[in-house]
């Protein structure tokens, strides 16, 4: 079914559904009968990797045909603002202001375990000079922003789509930026230095904790037993990934904007791993941790309670 076609069935299917409501949504059903469902996720590695048995057909998913769109993450929080797609990445800053609409899945997190989204700049630029200057970063909603927010305050900041941040530094556009994605690995190709990490930071301030950057979230209006099949199959395909990697990381590269297969497979392990599968209570604890500190900044709605946080597959 092309796309088109999709959005004209899925207009009818939801027509007079309200976003946060009980209606169930009806989805629209390809050719075989099975129920079309669309996964937003930015054009990374990491998250191409993790998604590419369960939109290729690696495995089996009955009643179940899943597709992607890939859009950067800044994007898809705002596009899961407004209810759009029925599975998506999105930044865990964001997520309490969808909360209504999406459940969090307790697999596909991107946890920074010691390592996470950076303030880089050319060489012989002080902290100082960064933390008077703009700061160029890759979104309002994004995790790493609020990760920013909370190690160093107040910034002056320009939102730059995530892959210009770097060519914005080099052309001289701006003094340094918050890089995320496989930025984190080729800044050393270009000669910038690390002025924070903030995954670094976030373990030391937690005792030891993996950073939150991103999750994966279903559309509550699909129903728990549409909700928790789609978290089945995703888990599935995390898994089959894992033990069936060489596919996988030559489907994921395509989106690494030039890197070579070291890189290529260093960055999706930083991303995809066992945490991946399963936040565990101590990714979960982060999680709620980190959007208490949003709240107390300012960034995050301060009716949401963290302690309510459910995640689809964790058995809490």
């Amino acid at each position: 079914m092309v796309l088109r076609e999709y959005m004209n069935c899925y207009r009818l299917v939801h027509q007079g559904r309200q976003c946060g409501g009980i209606m169930v949504a009806h989805l629209p059903l390809d050719d075989d009968g099975n129920k079309i469902v669309r996964i937003g996720h930015s054009p990374d590695p990491d998250d191409a990797f993790m998604f590419h048995a369960m939109t290729t057909g690696a495995f089996p998913t009955p009643g179940y045909n899943f597709v992607h769109e890939l859009q950067d993450i800044e994007t898809l929080n705002h596009r899961a603002m407004n209810c759009e797609l029925e599975v998506s990445a999105v930044s865990i800053h964001a997520f309490p202001e969808i909360s209504n609409d999406y459940s969090l899945m307790n697999c596909g997190a991107s946890m920074g375990e010691g390592y996470g989204p950076m303030v880089v700049s050319l060489p012989d630029i002080s902290v100082d000079e960064i933390r008077s200057s703009t700061i160029a970063i890759p979104g309002l909603k994004t995790s790493a922003y609020l990760g920013l927010r909370l190690a160093w305050g107040d910034c002056e900041i320009a939102v730059v789509p995530f892959d210009e941040i770097i060519p914005r530094i080099l052309d001289g556009t701006y003094k340094s930026g918050l890089i995320i994605h496989e930025g984190q690995l080729t800044y050393v190709d270009n000669d910038l230095q690390v002025h924070l990490d903030l995954g670094i930071w976030w373990n030391k301030k937690t005792g030891g904790w993996p950073m939150p950057l991103g999750g994966n979230v279903v559309r509550r209006d699909l129903g728990q037993q549409v909700m928790e099949d789609i978290t089945k199959y995703t888990k599935m395909s995390i898994e089959f990934a894992l033990k069936n990697p060489d596919e996988a990381l030559e489907f994921a590269k395509k989106w690494g904007r030039g890197i070579d297969d070291d890189t290529n497979r260093k960055f999706v392990g930083m991303y995809v791993n066992d945490r991946t599968i399963d936040y565990e209570s101590e990714g979960r604890s982060s999680v709620r941790q980190f959007i208490r500190e949003g709240q107390e900044l300012g960034l995050i709605q301060s009716d949401f309670d963290p302690e309510s946080m459910s995640f689809i597959g964790s058995g809490e």
